[in-house]
């Protein structure tokens, strides 16, 4: 029996969530424009049902699925973008029909999988907990873009705690990805839940630089669909500052991120 049970319980209600904003969208409302440039609604929701399918062929079928990362390493720039345009022309009532089905069958593989099972993925493997929680941030992040074209606020829940912990262990990552020297040391970080006011703390308590602010500003600022600019999130020490700059949540290539809002518009930093 997996390890991964409550990560992926939390995983569906994520999804459960985000399939209730968009299951009585219109055919127009499929077509509204998100944040991602030229990405729709329909584009995220392709882009999920992608990515799971993707996590289904490393769970089931690793020599498959490593055909599929000589595609994407054969074009790093365009393969995300390409899978997401593929199913976006599909009728909306086929494409949410084809995201359920997929993200229902990823939760029993992943659930059934073994304590200690190890996946491949398109950077190290990764054990199955880590492997639902990355789909959580991705469904939480993209969700997040949906909301935005739809004009919807999202309360925010203690899931945000799986989408925090990727952020702080990708800081490595987000250094090495643009070719920049890796801190020596590590950082604390302490963050507030957004529903309990509990801290939410990770890295050593007397280390010289720290990160603090709202788990929520931080997860906008680490999956980056927020600017640093509009967001409540403080660094203290200039490496810790110079990641904050450059944070991100998701393997790949650096993301562009979003532009910060005009002056006087954004309001929590």
């Amino acid at each position: 029996m997996s390890d991964a049970l409550p990560v992926l319980d939390d995983l569906r209600s994520e999804s459960d969530e985000l399939d209730g904003l968009v299951a009585r969208l219109s055919d127009e409302e499929w077509s509204l424009a998100t944040p991602a440039p030229g990405w729709t609604v329909a584009h995220q929701i392709a882009h999920l049902a992608w990515t799971d399918r993707a996590a289904l062929l490393a769970a089931t079928d690793p020599d498959a699925f490593a055909a599929e990362v000589e595609k994407a390493a054969a074009a790093p720039g365009s393969f995300v973008d390409e899978g997401a345009a593929e199913g976006a022309v599909l009728p909306p009532a086929e494409l949410l029909a084809r995201w359920r089905a997929g993200r229902d069958e990823l939760w029993r593989t992943l659930s059934e999988a073994p304590a200690g099972t190890r996946l491949p993925w398109y950077g190290p493997p990764m054990a199955v907990p880590s492997m639902a929680s990355a789909r959580l941030m991705e469904t939480w992040a993209h969700g997040q873009d949906v909301a935005d074209a739809l004009g919807v606020t999202r309360a925010p829940t203690d899931r945000l705690r799986h989408v925090a912990r990727i952020g702080v262990r990708a800081r490595d990552f987000a250094f090495a990805v643009r070719g920049l020297s890796v801190p020596g040391e590590e950082f604390r970080v302490e963050l507030t839940s957004p529903v309990t006011g509990e801290l939410w703390a990770y890295g050593p308590e007397d280390a010289a630089q720290r990160v603090t602010g709202p788990a929520l500003d931080f997860c906008l600022l680490v999956t980056q669909r927020a600017h640093r600019s509009d967001l409540s999130v403080r660094a203290e020490g200039p490496d810790a500052d110079h990641w904050l700059d450059i944070a991100q949540a998701f393997a790949g290539p650096p993301g562009a991120g979003r532009r910060a809002k005009p002056d006087g518009a954004g309001g929590r930093r």
